[in-house]
């Protein structure tokens, strides 16, 4: 398993802001937090969890969008995705099964190599909003895998980065309990919290090179 260590690790997330602070992305991004093994102190990084909160766009796809939905043969450019950054990175347009194109793919492949062990979770709602509601609806289902692990640190919101945070992160100055004891701090029972934490676990150890989840709320 490809691993980073805890410099390499912070140093990508110094990358990934530049990139999104540089460059066009495919819908606006108004947040990024970190939060897994790099948030916790671990080193070496297994994986690297990146968490993004996007703006959704209401658009209207006009003659340019549609010559390139008819181009890539998908739809949504103009509509979801900004045009000008699908002309711009056509190699990254993404689409799901249906054929509509995924925000939340387009910013992987935009941002992210094909091997890089992340995981990166895209949502229009914020981490500590978005945290509560897949923990309510996770245990309303027993779907305990799809959990959002809590324990993160915010790295930029709205154009600013934090002061602090690259620095607390390299020297692995965050302390967080066990994920089962943030779960309980969030209101889920004892026993319930230790299983859903191992299924977490479980579901984190199947991945392997970028892995994206999109969510709308």
């Amino acid at each position: 398993m490809t691993e980073l260590d805890r410099e390499a690790a912070v140093d990508r997330l110094e990358t990934l802001l530049e990139t999104i602070e540089d460059e066009t992305m495919p819908v606006p991004v108004r947040e990024v937090w970190v939060y897994g093994d790099l948030a916790l102190g671990v080193d070496p990084v297994e994986r690297l969890d990146v968490y993004l909160t996007k703006d959704l766009l209401f658009g209207r796809a006009d003659e340019r969008a549609a010559e390139l939905n008819d181009r890539f043969g998908v739809e949504g450019i103009g509509e979801t995705v900004r045009t000008e950054w699908a002309r711009e990175h056509p190699d990254a347009v993404r689409a799901n099964p249906s054929g509509h194109v995924a925000p939340e793919k387009c910013l992987g492949a935009h941002l992210f190599g094909e091997d890089e062990p992340i995981h990166l979770e895209v949502c229009n709602a914020s981490f500590e909003d978005n945290v509560t509601q897949r923990l309510e609806g996770a245990l309303a289902r027993e779907s305990y895998e799809n959990i959002l692990d809590p324990r993160g640190v915010c790295l930029w919101i709205d154009g600013e980065r934090s002061g602090d945070a690259f620095t607390k992160l390299r020297d692995g100055e965050y302390v967080f309990p066990p994920l089962s004891g943030a779960l309980e701090m969030l209101g889920a029972e004892e026993s319930v919290a230790r299983e859903a934490a191992d299924a977490v676990e479980t579901y984190r150890e199947r991945q392997d090179g970028v892995s994206v989840r999109g969510d709308v709320v």
